[in-house]
């Protein structure tokens, strides 16, 4: 059976099709006009500096224990605690009456082998003729050599006794090794003190070191830029984030890299002229890197995944890529690039979180200089 529709219906079906056609037409010409803005910017090339920071421990260019080497009463206290002194400069006196006893004892020890040995060199004399005559036997002169050689063995040790009564003697008196400051007294006069026991601390703070420790890898960078040479001037940040006046330098590096720590210890040397810098302060030590020509992007561009810093780059034809690099150093509110990027890419300076690889884009290039950083 054959159906005739109306005119009517022919006509308005066809009206809605070249409808549905403009419509979709409209659409697809108008996307181009509607790509999302975004602004780009290429890598810049500047000179700066580059501070990193260390925590810092400060020794003095000295410090020493200062302990008894005898048993004795403390009888007096030369000094106090917080003063400098003089290298030689009396600081204890121990009780030495039985030190003196014992090197008058040792001295008339000595006298009476002495005396002694005049006999006994007398008596072998006398026994050396008699024997010549063949009136005593050999046997009594080889006695009489042993008297004289046995009073001789004995005054050497009646020398070493005496000498060690002396120096006992001169350990009751306890002076300064060098010239410093004195720290605390624990004992008070009148105090018995063992031998061994810890009268006071010597620091010697007219210089002080500032040991500090870095890392493995960035010793490595810095062996293979060979900036350790340019990099010796430091700076020290005291405990109360005051910048210490004078400026350091590095003086040595240890030869070995802690395994536990991964770290290698470097040590800095500081004029102390005030004495500000105290033996076992802390501190921060400020070490700068002069950088030439390093390329740099702003931080805000970069996203990271899985310990992977990225960003997002757009091609000739306006499409965004991803693209992977390696950051050398992070500076304020910029990474410096090491690897992965050039100075002609142009970069997605904002708005990383509103595009995906692949998207098409409408960039706009802005210069470096525009870019904020806040």
């Amino acid at each position: 059976m054959t159906f005739i529709r109306p005119l009517h219906f022919v006509l308005a079906t066809a009206f809605l099709c070249i409808n549905l056609l403009t419509s979709c037409s409209g659409r697809k010409d108008g996307s181009a006009d509607k790509l999302p803005d975004f602004n780009v910017l290429h890598p810049a090339i500047i000179d700066t500096v580059f501070t990193r920071e260390y925590i810092a421990e400060v020794h003095s260019l000295r410090n020493v224990e200062i302990r008894t080497r005898i048993k004795g009463f403390l009888e007096k206290i030369h000094v106090d605690e917080g003063r400098p002194v003089h290298e030689g400069q009396l600081l204890f006196t121990l009780g030495s009456r039985e030190y003196r006893e014992n090197l008058l004892r040792a001295n008339a020890n000595y006298k009476r082998l002495v005396a002694e040995l005049k006999v006994a060199e007398v008596e072998l004399k006398n026994t050396r003729t008699l024997a010549e005559k063949n009136i005593v036997s050999s046997t009594e002169l080889e006695m009489a050599v042993a008297r004289k050689e046995s009073v001789e063995a004995r005054i050497e040790e009646a020398r070493s006794a005496i000498a060690l009564a002396n120096l006992n003697l001169s350990f009751t008196e306890v002076r300064a090794p060098f010239d410093g400051v004195i720290d605390r007294i624990p004992f008070k006069t009148g105090s018995l003190v063992s031998e061994g026991e810890l009268l006071t601390t010597l620091s010697d703070n007219r210089e002080v070191f500032a040991y500090f420790n870095v890392s493995e890898k960035e010793f490595f960078d810095l062996a293979k830029r060979d900036s350790t040479e340019a990099m010796k001037e430091v700076q020290l940040m005291m405990a109360n984030n005051e910048m210490f006046g004078p400026k350091g330098r590095i003086e040595t590096v240890e030869s070995v890299i802690d395994r536990g720590t991964g770290n290698i210890a470097f040590r800095a040397r500081f004029a102390n002229p005030e004495g500000i810098l105290k033996h076992g302060a802390s501190g921060r030590i400020l070490l700068s890197e002069r950088l030439r020509g390093a390329m740099v992007i702003p931080q805000k561009s970069t996203f990271e995944i899985q310990d992977r810093t990225y960003v997002y780059t757009v091609d000739s034809t306006d499409t965004v890529r991803v693209r992977n690099f390696i950051p050398r150093l992070r500076l304020p509110h910029l990474f410096l690039v090491e690897s992965g990027l050039s100075a002609n890419d142009r970069v997605l300076y904002e708005g990383i979180q509103q595009v995906r690889d692949g998207m098409k884009i409408k960039p706009k290039d802005m210069a470096f200089r525009d870019a904020k950083f806040d």
